[in-house]
């Protein structure tokens, strides 16, 4: 069972180290914003809407800029030591942020924000090149269905802490106590980190990042399977990235509701994508099963198609004038909530099959000396894909388009690269097929 991996000395440290980061970068990042728009930080002059979306930006920068250099130092050192070192950094930066909130210098924090963009994209390739070093082959699904289940709640649980932080009377001290604590707390787990040799010690290091950041790229196209698999993780989180960056204004436009209404479909979507992935053990029979992968892109099809369907009947219904924007309550208790809700889960739980099986698929083909670089190759081109989604969705909102119809519009494009990649590939179609024949066949 997957869960005994958090009772193993080699998977429980690493686990509270990706935890703790993941939440202590969400936290941070939610505070920030959450000051500059009601907190009274920045200056009369300060544009509140251009920072709110241009600081996220900023912590995706450093992914682009510094993963090759980052694959290149977790393939060529030993990995524990890697992590400690970049564990410290943390707690440097959030010092330094700690000083920029005593000062209320907004300068301070973006650059707080950005070293930690710098401090994730470190960490990115050392923590999938870690799990196939210290998990066997039939652990890799289990491990890295608790890497992103716990990931995503992460994310959920720092989203509404940091909000919570920010909104209280003495904002300043509460955020940069918090985020010191966790960053200690996190150096602290990984000084249990067992010792992950390196994969290429003997590797030449190129510091210059555009230079490296192509080699990597060249890299993942050479070897097509893996840059096929790598496109297909990278599509997953520009697909995520869309919906997440249009829940906000969907609570408030689409759906009538307050933030509560926000908070609610973030946790929904990410309570999904948490049971899809701890499901995948069970489904796979704790093998890496392609055929999971299959489904899991049929159903964020059907269901963002069934989103768009869902919404629009609500957004008929919420358009008339004077009407008080709903509580997560009282939007729970309205019956027509019930397949919006659905819908949203069941994209996070279909979600959760389609990334875990990729991801563990990647781990155990790369050969060791290359596992790390391969995964900043990844890093890259999420990224790529993530700062795509946000030029898509603005392109899309000047056409006219509403954000359920950019719903609908990113289901139907998955839909289109679904039966583009079966073509392709015609292993995946036939793995899908075996794998639901077996289901059955269980029965």
């Amino acid at each position: 069972m997957q869960f005994n991996l958090l009772q193993e000395q080699r998977f429980r440290p690493f686990f509270m180290v990706q935890l703790l980061g993941a939440f202590n970068d969400n936290v941070f990042k939610t505070a920030l914003i959450t000051l500059l728009v009601f907190g009274g930080l920045g200056t009369s002059k300060t544009d509140y809407t251009f920072m709110a979306s241009a600081l996220p930006a900023l912590f995706i920068l450093p992914f682009l800029l510094f993963s090759a250099t980052a694959g290149q130092l977790a393939d060529k050192f030993e990995k524990s030591m890697l992590m400690r070192r970049i564990k410290l950094f943390e707690i440097a930066i959030m010092l330094f942020s700690a000083l920029g909130f005593y000062l209320y210098d907004l300068t301070l924090l973006t650059t707080a924000l950005f070293f930690m963009g710098v401090h994730s994209s470190l960490f990115g390739p050392v923590k999938y090149a870690y799990l196939p070093q210290h998990l066997a082959h039939k652990e890799l699904i289990g491990g890295n269905a608790l890497v992103e289940s716990a990931t995503f709640l992460a994310i959920l649980l720092g989203q509404i802490l940091g909000v919570a932080l920010a909104l209280q009377t003495q904002p300043v001290l509460l955020v940069s106590a918090v985020t010191i604590s966790i960053a200690l707390a996190g150096y602290w787990a990984s000084l249990s980190l067992p010792n992950s040799p390196a994969g290429a010690s003997e590797l030449r290091i190129d510091w210059h990042p555009i230079r490296a950041t192509w080699q990597n790229l060249l890299w993942a196209k050479q070897n097509k399977k893996i840059g096929l698999a790598l496109l297909a993780i990278s599509w997953f989180w520009f697909y995520g990235a869309t919906l997440l960056a249009q829940f906000p204004a969907f609570a408030k436009d689409g759906l009538n509701g307050d933030q509560t209404v926000f908070i609610l479909l973030l946790s929904i979507f990410s309570c999904g994508i948490g049971l899809g992935s701890l499901l995948c053990e069970k489904l796979s029979r704790r093998k890496i099963e392609l055929g999971l992968v299959l489904w899991g892109a049929v159903g964020l099809g059907l269901f963002g198609i069934d989103l768009y369907f869902a919404s629009r009947g609500i957004i008929n219904q919420v358009a008339a004038p004077n009407a008080y924007p709903l509580n997560y309550l009282q939007y729970l208790l309205d019956p027509a909530s019930a397949r919006v809700l659905l819908d949203i889960a069941l994209l996070g739980v279909f979600g959760g099959f389609y990334i875990v099986p990729l991801y563990a698929y990647v781990q155990s083909t790369v050969a060791q000396s290359h596992q790390a670089r391969v995964m900043a190759s990844n890093n890259i081109l999420n990224a790529l894909f993530m700062v795509a989604s946000g030029v898509v969705s603005i392109a899309l909102f000047k056409l006219g388009l509403t954000i359920a119809s950019l719903f609908l519009v990113t289901a139907l494009t998955n839909s289109v690269l679904l039966v583009a990649l079966c073509l392709h590939q015609p292993s995946l179609f036939h793995a899908g097929r075996r794998w639901i024949a077996s289901l059955f066949s269980r029965q």
